[in-house]
């Protein structure tokens, strides 16, 4: 999986405070104080170590990041200036992140981008056009901008990203129940 800063910090926000930006998931209110939420998550992690020491420690009990570590994949979080934090395991260096990409690339046969124009626009820079990607996002401008930018094998999906995931989470589980 490659991403951001984000994409890990706000799934580490909801796991350990049920929240996204201060933002309860369940009720869709703000909660009082719940602006410190997501800078709180990223010092949670870095007082860790690692998002893998959070996991092996038991501070980070659900979610992505926690599923990922828990599965053993491997995962790239390269960030931007316009980062907060980051979170220790994000690569800052953009050519070292480059690079790290670049190594988790061997055997790819299908890629499919969610919601991150500019990791997506990254990984499809560097992958070989015999590689079918497929970008899904709910910007229009979002899926089209591979193929703008000479990826010709890339094929777009507008629509909400929540949406598509809970539906293909369906598909290649049908035991699968849905986000709680």
């Amino acid at each position: 999986m490659f991403a951001g800063n984000a994409l890990a910090t706000h799934d580490i926000e909801s796991s350990l405070y049920g929240t996204s930006l201060g933002v309860d998931l369940a009720r869709g209110r703000g909660v009082e104080h719940g602006h410190e939420h997501h800078i709180r998550a990223i010092n949670t992690i870095r007082k860790a170590g690692s998002i893998a020491d959070a996991v092996k420690q038991g501070v980070l009990t659900s979610g992505v990041m926690h599923a990922m570590v828990k599965k053993g994949n491997a995962f790239v979080l390269v960030g931007s200036v316009r980062d907060d934090g980051p979170l220790p395991d994000v690569y800052t260096d953009v050519l070292e992140g480059q690079r790290a990409m670049r190594a988790e690339l061997t055997d790819v046969g299908y890629c499919l981008m969610a919601a991150t124009m500019l990791h997506s626009v990254a990984t499809g820079n560097i992958l070989p056009a015999s590689i079918p990607l497929t970008c899904v996002d709910i910007n229009p401008a979002t899926v089209t901008k591979l193929a703008d930018r000479g990826s010709s094998q890339a094929r777009g999906i507008v629509t909400d990203v929540g949406l598509f995931i809970e539906h293909l989470a369906r598909e290649l589980d049908p035991a699968y129940t849905g986000a709680s």
